[in-house]
């Protein structure tokens, strides 16, 4: 089992982090580690809160066993990794709203009256909420969600790869989930990098900013 010491250097994180393929097959995350780098991944802000990211972590040899036939083009991260993370959107997500909103009351995070006036105005927003509006909306937040997961993966000594090749279609019912309920958003591979990952050019901010 890797033990890491957590860097809290931001600059040298975000410039650090490689898409990863070949890890070290022989480095497992514990899941109290795991526990706690999903913990700061979930600190990622989300619309009124709702947090409806969810997180199917496929570490056993029986689940990648599974997952397999799924990545056909990306075995090498599924094989070598300590485990691969499927992020999924929950479309139910406001059923939590009772359970976020009444724990930030009970914390002294929100006074009583917000959340009662919060819930009532939510209550009607999310009642006629049009479905590729909540779907568009869960995609966004599962995708910040994600990018932070990588950071913190990155800050705990360990590597990510975003993967977006993989059958969306099957995954959630494969593992037991309800298709019409959660959407795949993305399937993460993490671990520690066996390789060096390539650095990558980015454009220039004068090419894709404008001031006004």
């Amino acid at each position: 089992m890797m033990n890491t010491t957590k860097n809290n250097n931001f600059t040298d994180i975000i410039t650090g982090r490689r898409s990863i393929r070949k890890y070290d097959p022989s480095v497992k995350i514990s899941k109290e580690e795991m526990t706690e780098i999903l913990t700061e991944a979930t600190l990622a802000p989300s619309s009124v809160n709702m947090q409806p990211w969810r997180f199917l972590v496929i570490d056993s040899p029986e689940g990648k066993a599974k997952l397999a036939p799924l990545v056909k083009f990306n075995q090498l991260q599924n094989e070598t990794s300590a485990a691969m993370i499927a992020v999924f959107g929950d479309l139910n997500n406001f059923d939590y709203a009772e359970e976020i909103y009444g724990t930030a009351v009970e914390r002294g995070l929100m006074p009583a009256e917000v959340k009662e006036r919060q819930m009532g105005g939510l209550s009607k927003h999310f009642s006629t909420l049009p479905h590729e509006v909540n779907k568009d909306t869960v995609l966004i937040d599962a995708g910040l969600v994600s990018m932070q997961l990588m950071l913190a993966a990155r800050a705990h000594g360990y590597d990510t790869n975003p993967i977006g090749g993989y059958d969306k279609e099957q995954i959630g019912e494969i593992f037991g989930m309800d298709k019409e309920r959660y959407i795949p958003v993305m399937l993460l591979s993490i671990g520690k990098a066996a390789e060096e990952g390539y650095a990558s050019v980015r454009l220039p901010i004068d090419r894709i900013t404008e001031w006004k």
